[in-house]
């Protein structure tokens, strides 16, 4: 059985975010070979990044009960899908401290993502894979964009909304899980075959 968390990237009152995270997690669900996890950064609230020594070098638990929590969850995952909003052309601030707290336990597993926002969130996505390779993980070539007519046409609907209403992105979505999938699956046997060959 693969775990893998589906993170709601935005904390904003009114967030659209929560709409495509729920749909995703939803999909993500459906494979029997997953056992999905909702992961929304709202509960946990982690303070900015402030520590002397850099997350890689850390081996003790972190003294911050928020942060500890959060990294024990990242630890108990095989792989990833962030769902995330663009902001000025990059992720938002809580993303990118919710991926910096964290290190060894991000390293290699698999990471999807779902963008949202100007040009469907391209530019977020793209500097998020970015993060995600220097954490050492592996992002999948697929993402899904909401593009703005499908991004408008559920602004003002509550979440959960309709799932028809992601019909557009719907291939793509398919193509993305796959490939998380099957990346998971091959990450997480090498780092099987890794503690074996250590504990050796």
């Amino acid at each position: 059985m693969l775990n893998i968390a589906v993170i709601l990237g935005s904390t904003r009152e009114g967030r659209f975010g929560e709409k495509p995270a729920r749909w995703i997690f939803d999909e993500l669900g459906k494979r029997k070979e997953v056992r999905a996890e909702f992961l929304d950064l709202r509960d946990y609230p982690m303070p900015f990044f402030d520590q002397p020594v850099s997350p890689g070098y850390i081996t003790e638990p972190y003294e911050n009960e928020v942060v500890a929590r959060w990294t024990k969850k990242i630890d108990a995952q095989d792989g990833f899908i962030v769902v995330a909003p663009e902001y000025n052309r990059s992720a938002g601030g809580e993303m990118k401290n919710a991926f910096d707290w964290v290190y060894n336990q991000w390293a290699q597993k698999a990471i999807g993502f779902v963008g949202y926002g100007s040009v469907g969130g391209a530019r977020s996505v793209e500097h998020m894979r970015l993060i995600a390779i220097e954490l050492q993980m592996g992002p999948v070539k697929h993402a899904v964009h909401l593009p703005i007519d499908v991004y408008l046409s559920m602004m003002k609907l509550e979440a959960p909304v309709d799932p028809a209403l992601f019909a557009p992105v719907q291939k793509t979505a398919d193509t993305m899980l796959d490939q998380l999938i099957w990346w998971t699956s091959a990450l997480k046997a090498a780092r099987g075959k890794e503690a074996v060959a250590k504990a050796a």
